[in-house]
C-alpha cells in the first residue's frame, strides 16, 4: 500500500474526527443494547406469557417485518428529512416503545398484543435509524475516508455483538428479563444525545429545493429508476440476497446440525461461535488495507465469492474432523463477509447521488432483512423432508451463485472503480 496522498493527509485522523467518533460511540452503545434485548425479549415471553416455538418465532418476525414493509417510505423520508433531527427522534422514540414492556411486566399487565406492538415499533424505528445513519455518513466524512469510517462503524457493532449477549446473560441471571430491557432504553437515551451533537448542517435536506420528485410515489419511482439504471446496485442486491438466503438456511440449521449430525459437545460449539467473532474482528482491522491493496472492485468480487464458497465447509464437516472444519468456516466467513460488506457499503455510498442515498439504502436493507428469515424457514422446511446435509449443500450453492453475479459482466463494478479513483487517486481502483 502506498503512502497517503496529500488530500488524505490533510483530513483529520479518524480518531480525531468528531462526527465519526459520535457515530461510532452510538453504534457501540446501541449494538450492546439491541443484543441484550434480543436475548431478554424471548426469555420474557417464555417466563411471563409461556411462549412456545411459534410464539418465539412470531416475536422475532415482528421485529423484522415492519422494516421490510416500510423500507420504501423510510427511504423517501430519509432523503427529505433533516437528518440530525430524524436520528434524535427515532432514537428517543425507542424509549416508550421498549420501556413500556418492563413497566407492563412490573404491573402484571403484559400481554401478547403489547409485546408484538413493542417489537414491531422498535423494529420499524431501528430500520429507520439504520438507513438514516448510512445516509448520514457521506455527509460528515470526506469520500477518501469513507472506507476507514465504515470499518470503524462495523468494528463498533462487532464489539456490541460480542459484549451484548454476555452482558444480557449476566443481567438476566441476576434479575428478571424485564428489567434487562432497560439497558436498551439507556442505550437509546445516550444515542439520541450523541446524535444531537452531530453537525447542524445535517438538518439541511440533501434534496435540493425545486428539484427531484414532488410526491412520495414520484420519489419512490425516482429511487427505483436509479436501481434499474445502475447495474452495480442491482447486482449488489442479487449478491446480498443469495448470500443471505444461503447463509440464513445454514444459520437456521447450524445448531441442530452440530448437535445431532456432528455430536459436538457444548464447549466446542461455543468455540465455533467465538471463531466467527474473531474472523469478524480481523475483517474489520484489515478491510481498509485489503481494499487499498487489491482495489475496491477486486475486493468486492473475491470476498463475496469467498464468503459464499466458505459455506460449503459446513456440510463438509460431516465427512470428518467436524470441530476444526467448522472453526475454519467461521473464521473465513466472518473475515470475508465483513471485508465484503465494508467495501460494498463504501462503494454504494460513492456511486449513489446524495439525494437518493436514503432510498437506495432502504431498498438494499429490505433485501438483507427479508432474505435471512426466508432462507431459514425454507431451509428448515426442506431439511425436514430431504435431510440437513443436502440442504446445507444447496444453501451454499445458492450463496455462491448470488455472489458470482458480481463477476458477470466484468464491467459491473466500473462505477465503483471510477468513484473510488476520483476520491482517492489512481492507486485505488
Amino acid at each position: 500500500m502506498g503512502s497517503p496522498t496529500a488530500e488524505e493527509s490533510s483530513v483529520p485522523a479518524t480518531r480525531r474526527h468528531r462526527p465519526l467518533l459520535l457515530l461510532v460511540t452510538e453504534q457501540l452503545t446501541s449494538s450492546v443494547g439491541r443484543q441484550v434485548t434480543a436475548l431478554a425479549l424471548p426469555l420474557l415471553a417464555i417466563a411471563h406469557l409461556r411462549a412456545g416455538p411459534l410464539g418465539a418465532s412470531a416475536l422475532l418476525a415482528m421485529a423484522y417485518l415492519p422494516g421490510v414493509l416500510l423500507s420504501p417510505l423510510i427511504g423517501v423520508a430519509v432523503d427529505r428529512a433533516r437528518l440530525r433531527r430524524m436520528l434524535v427522534s427515532v432514537a428517543w422514540l425507542q424509549l416508550p416503545a421498549i420501556g413500556s414492556v418492563p413497566l407492563a411486566a412490573a404491573l402484571d399487565g403484559l400481554t401478547w398484543p403489547h409485546l408484538f406492538a413493542a417489537a414491531a415499533a422498535s423494529g420499524a424505528l431501528s430500520s429507520a435509524q439504520s438507513v438514516a445513519a448510512q445516509s448520514c455518513l457521506p455527509r460528515v466524512v470526506p469520500p477518501e475516508r469513507l472506507l476507514s469510517a465504515n470499518s470503524s462503524l462495523t468494528g463498533a457493532r462487532t464489539v456490541g455483538l460480542i459484549g451484548g449477549p454476555a452482558l444480557g446473560g449476566l443481567l438476566i441471571s441476576l434479575v428478571d428479563p424485564a428489567p434487562a430491557l432497560l439497558v436498551e432504553c439507556a442505550a437509546y437515551l445516550v444515542g439520541g444525545a450523541l446524535f444531537l451533537a452531530l453537525p447542524a448542517s445535517l438538518n439541511h435536506s440533501a434534496q435540493q429545493p425545486g428539484s427531484g420528485a414532488r410526491s412520495r410515489v414520484e420519489a419512490l419511482k425516482e429511487g427505483l429508476a436509479v436501481i434499474r439504471r445502475e447495474t452495480l446496485l442491482r447486482r449488489q442486491a442479487l449478491a446480498a440476497a443469495g448470500l443471505n438466503l444461503g447463509g440464513g438456511a445454514g444459520a437456521g440449521l447450524f445448531v441442530l446440525y452440530a448437535d445431532r449430525e456432528l455430536a459436538l459437545p457444548p464447549w466446542q460449539l461455543g468455540a465455533v461461535y467465538a471463531a466467527y467473532a474473531v474472523g469478524t474482528g480481523v475483517g474489520v482491522l484489515v478491510a481498509a488495507s485489503v481494499t487499498r491493496a487489491l482495489g475496491m472492485a477486486r475486493t468486492i468480487r473475491w470476498c463475496a465469492v469467498g464468503a459464499g464458497a466458505a459455506l460449503f465447509l459446513i456440510p463438509a464437516a460431516s465427512l470428518g474432523l467436524p470441530f476444526p472444519v467448522l472453526v475454519l468456516y467461521q473464521l473465513l466467513f466472518g473475515l470475508l463477509a465483513t471485508v465484503w460488506s465494508i467495501a460494498m457499503t463504501t462503494g454504494r455510498q460513492l456511486v449513489t447521488p446524495a439525494h437518493l442515498l436514503g432510498r437506495v439504502n432502504a431498498f438494499l436493507q429490505a433485501v438483507l432483512t427479508a432474505t435471512v428469515p426466508v432462507g431459514a424457514f425454507v431451509g428448515g422446511w426442506l431439511a425436514s423432508r430431504v435431510g440437513i446435509v443436502p440442504v446445507l449443500v444447496g444453501a451454499a450453492a445458492v450463496a455462491l451463485a448470488g455472489a458470482s453475479s458480481l463477476w458477470f459482466p466484468r464491467d459491473v463494478l466500473t462505477g465503483i472503480e471510477r468513484a473510488a479513483e476520483s476520491s482517492r487517486g489512481p492507486a485505488v481502483a
